[in-house]
């Protein structure tokens, strides 16, 4: 099972209400973080990815794969 946070869709926008990047996974119901910088943001997404995926292991809930577009 392929559960690497850097193959898992990672959407970014700006929210200019907060000025922050704001990341949602798609494929992880509720996954979402933010970042000052482009760059936090990502770094904050790996990090929540990994956090999500524990949790719902510990749960023994399925875990999504990542989604690729072709």
């Amino acid at each position: 099972m392929d559960m690497n946070p850097d193959h898992y869709s990672k959407l970014i926008q700006w929210d200019p209400r907060d000025n922050i990047y704001v990341v949602t996974i798609p494929e992880l119901a509720g996954c979402r973080t933010h970042g000052d910088t482009y760059e936090e943001a990502i770094k904050n997404a790996l990090g929540v990815i990994e956090l999500w995926i524990e949790d719902a292991q510990k749960a023994g809930e399925p875990i999504p794969q990542p989604t690729f577009a072709a």
